[in-house]
């Protein structure tokens, strides 16, 4: 498999993200290994809190909330998915797949991440970091989701889904930063969406962002659609605190927060919220109030 590496020098003018990367090696699935970056905030004998990104953003999306969750004692983790971020990115599109990064998610998280963790999940964050606490149960305390799901294929996608997949496919050159400013309720500065771009330098860096809508599983006959099911029987058996926090703004997720609080049990009994003014990429609008939440769903329900 052949990985493009960004350049350091790519990152070199975020000034708002202070926090350098580590580097773990993991399978590529056929014959070698790559390399995924996480960042790390907080004391580390605190309780971990697991931060995991979606489509097309990277770590630095979890800027506002990492050093209030840090503040509050908590050793806060969140990775670059590989092809995105300062992680290895694959070059060519058949090398991304939904069963793939289930693996390269899962074994960089063995690696990186001991004892009981906290997960906060946003977009594919969810379709993958859902995969791993319902194979891996006892590994987590606690989840909040926010703008996300675990798509079986079995219900149609919405329109609004629809129309960005074929965007992703037609568009000449990936819109990265443009593509999140669209999906925020806020206005985004300079600074900001540069540091949205860093990671991809030209197209060719782009193949992974570009697979991730086409993974989607859309039709009950998808790859992953099977996988997705026995997710959710074994979610449905999920005990321990679960809660929902998605944006008011979001077309793409908006109300798929009701999903879970019907089948997941851990969510009987916790304080969902809907937040206001928070757009697809909800940790950009109001990252400060979801750390917040965060905080105190970790407080009120795990540390007791």
């Amino acid at each position: 498999m052949q990985v493009l590496k960004t350049p350091e020098s790519a990152f070199r003018k975020i000034t708002d993200f202070p926090y350098p990367p580590r580097f773990t090696e993991i399978t590529d699935t056929v014959s070698g290994e790559i390399r995924m970056a996480h960042y790390q905030c907080g004391p580390k004998d605190g309780h971990t809190v697991l931060l995991i990104h979606g489509e097309p953003t990277w770590a630095y999306l979890y800027r506002k909330m990492m050093p209030i969750l840090a503040d509050a004692g908590f050793n806060v983790i969140a990775p670059d998915l590989i092809g995105f971020g300062r992680s290895d990115k694959p070059e060519r599109k058949e090398d991304y797949s939904y069963a793939r990064h289930v693996i390269w998610l899962k074994d960089w998280f063995s690696q990186a991440t001991k004892g009981p963790v906290t997960l906060f999940c946003q977009d594919w964050g969810g379709l993958l970091g859902l995969r791993l606490v319902a194979d891996m149960p006892e590994r987590f305390s606690g989840v909040m989701v926010s703008n996300t799901g675990l798509p079986t294929g079995d219900h149609a996608p919405s329109d609004a889904f629809i129309k960005w997949r074929r965007f992703s496919q037609d568009v000449p050159e990936f819109p990265t930063s443009t593509i999140i400013q669209n999906a925020t309720t806020t206005e985004l500065d300079e600074a900001t969406l540069d540091a949205y771009d860093a990671p991809f330098p030209d197209e060719s860096f782009k193949a992974g962002a570009r697979m991730f809508p086409l993974l989607v599983p859309t039709s009950p006959d998808n790859a992953e659609a099977q996988a997705n099911r026995q997710a959710w029987e074994k979610l449905k058996q999920y005990n321990k605190p679960f809660v929902t926090a998605f944006g008011d703004s979001d077309p793409v997720t908006k109300g798929g927060e009701k999903v879970f609080q019907k089948l997941v049990p851990g969510c009987n009994g916790m304080a969902h919220t809907q937040i206001e003014n928070g757009g697809h990429f909800i940790q950009e609008d109001q990252g400060e109030r979801l750390a917040n939440l965060l905080v105190q769903f970790i407080q009120n329900t795990q540390l007791k």
